[in-house]
């Protein structure tokens, strides 16, 4: 039996609406998904070549509507075997609209993730 592995992504935080909301997205293909909807502000510094532990800076844009952009956010790299997951790991910081959160979620989505379930 072959075993595929899966990059999911989910809403960390509590639902609700606050000032910051947290969407983790976690898998071997985690910071090649986000890296298509993730534009950082230093234009030289993608997520795959982001440091573990490290933070960046830039535009979450959607790559099928003229990198029309959603939020300006953070991103937190984990690199596999020293994370929560024990997965690549990142962590988008977006602000806490519910709206925002959920395109993010659905760009997620439409660009290889897959909805984690609870557990």
């Amino acid at each position: 039996m072959q075993i595929l592995e899966e990059t999911i992504a989910a809403i960390s935080t509590p639902s609700g609406i606050g000032g910051i909301a947290v969407i983790r997205v976690s898998g071997d293909s985690a910071f090649t998904i986000t890296d298509t909807i993730f534009r950082p502000a230093k234009k030289d510094k993608n997520i795959n070549s982001q440091s573990a532990y490290t933070m960046s800076y830039g535009t979450i844009v959607d790559p099928d509507n003229n990198e029309n952009p959603i939020d300006d956010v953070i991103v937190s790299v984990f690199r596999s075997p020293h994370s929560f997951t024990g997965e690549d790991t990142v962590e988008i910081s977006c602000h806490g609209s519910q709206f925002i959160q959920q395109t993010i979620l659905r760009l997620l989505i439409d660009q290889g993730c897959r909805l984690a379930t609870a557990g």
